[in-house]
């Protein structure tokens, strides 16, 4: 049977809407991996930025997004002409100590994710009155019987139907009345303030938008699903439009922030970024942030150790599958399980959460430039994708990408270490 994205249809409606099916049914990988940074680190780094600076990290924003989408098609090209994730090319076309660094990357990136998902159920729970003492322990159990007894698909949902609630936020945006005037010169005009606060926002909003797990789970997800380089048009248009979609909706999270606490400094509680649902909300805004905070987090605190441990078994060779016991995948569940249990125990040393939570961001932010490299040069590569390589326009796109993003992280380095010197 001739594939449909081989045909040429007309400019009919019929043909048109067939067409839209067919971009409907590649709708996947790209948006879900996009829509993943919106999870607790995302949503509170976002309304810390509103808070705190107002609208003026809505044009760093911008830049951001068109490096994200730069990204994401990247990977989904690389993916669908290789049939291969990351991790598997990686092994294959690099060294295995670079391998090794990488999945070392890797695997701390996504360690650092996990503290915010489980800081996001905590401070979920605490608008609710409930300890972190008792609700952290709670979840990291299901969670742990959920991937090794059952399957998280099912759960996962649930968890996608709370996480909705963010769908608010751009609702919220306009209800909140925010100046239009200064929503649109800050989006088009740079308004860069030169504080280490602003840079380790900055980093933090790199880290929460271009993380590590997004790519992972984009390449996996593209390669389970079985697209094909005649198809990748499709694909293309998914992980550009995920990557449009989540930015934006991100950018409605500074902006409602912004006009319901702009300038008031950064976030110390959930009870403050939980004001931007007022306009829609009401007295409610809390409850309603709060469930969808805790939704958004247990998804990814079931996702993130996965997304881990199919990329150190994949590189290794090892038996990988949620349906297997700790007999027959001992490295697999292992690695699972012991992200879970740090992951939790971070969260409850004593502490602000919400510190913690940007914190883990700016960690993203770092590691992040690794990534990308290791992106790049695949993505470079005419031995590895033949004609499907990065054309001069790519190269020159993904190699500006990676420098900012990786000049950003240097720069936080940087002053990090003088700060140890007292300059």
């Amino acid at each position: 049977m001739p594939s449909p994205v081989g045909t040429h249809a007309g400019t009919t409606p019929s043909s048109r809407r067939r067409r839209f099916l067919l971009y409907l049914t590649f709708i996947g990988p790209g948006l879900i991996a996009a829509s993943a940074g919106n999870d607790a680190g995302g949503v509170v780094t976002y309304a810390s930025a509103g808070a705190q600076f107002g609208y003026k990290t809505l044009f760093f924003m911008v830049i951001v997004t068109v490096f994200y989408v730069v990204i994401q098609e990247m990977v989904a090209r690389t993916s669908v002409y290789t049939g291969k994730g990351l991790a598997a090319l990686i092994r294959e076309e690099f060294s295995l100590r670079l391998t090794a660094f990488a999945i070392l990357a890797f695997a701390v990136a996504n360690l650092g994710l996990m503290v915010t998902e489980f800081g996001g159920i905590a401070t979920a729970f605490s608008l609710f009155g409930v300890s972190r003492y008792l609700c952290v322990p709670i979840a990291a159990v299901a969670i742990w019987v959920l991937v090794l007894f059952g399957s998280y698909r099912y759960a996962e949902r649930v968890f996608l139907l709370m996480t909705l609630v963010f769908v608010t936020y751009p609702v919220a945006a306009v209800l909140g009345h925010p100046n239009w005037h200064n929503v649109a010169v800050d989006s088009v005009s740079p308004h860069f303030v030169f504080t280490s606060a602003f840079l380790l926002l900055g980093v933090a909003l790199i880290g929460t938008t271009i993380t590590p797990y997004i790519q992972l789970y984009e390449a996996g997800a593209v390669v389970d699903k079985g697209v094909r380089p005649a198809e990748f048009r499709y694909q293309r248009a998914d992980a550009v439009g995920g990557a449009i979609i989540s930015d934006v909706i991100s950018m409605t999270i500074i902006i409602a922030t912004a006009a319901a606490i702009g300038g008031t400094g950064g976030l110390t509680s959930a009870s403050q970024a939980a004001k931007a649902l007022e306009p829609v909300a009401g007295q409610a805004a809390e409850a309603l942030f709060g469930i969808g905070l805790l939704g958004a987090s247990a998804l990814a605190a079931a996702v993130v150790p996965l997304s881990t441990s199919y990329a150190v078994a994949e590189v290794i060779g090892a038996e990988r599958s949620v349906s297997s016991t700790f007999r027959r995948a001992p490295l697999f569940l292992g690695v699972f399980t012991i992200q879970i249990v740090i992951g939790a125990a971070v969260v409850l040393v004593p502490g602000n959460l919400v510190t913690l939570i940007v914190n883990t961001q700016v960690l993203e932010g770092m590691i992040t430039p690794v990534t990308l490299v290791f992106i790049l040069v695949l993505a470079n590569r005419r031995s590895l994708l033949g004609t499907a390589a990065n054309g001069p326009v790519a190269r020159w796109l993904g190699a500006i990408t990676v420098s900012v993003v990786g000049a950003f992280a240097g720069f936080l380095v940087l002053q990090t270490v003088l700060g140890w010197f007292g300059a």
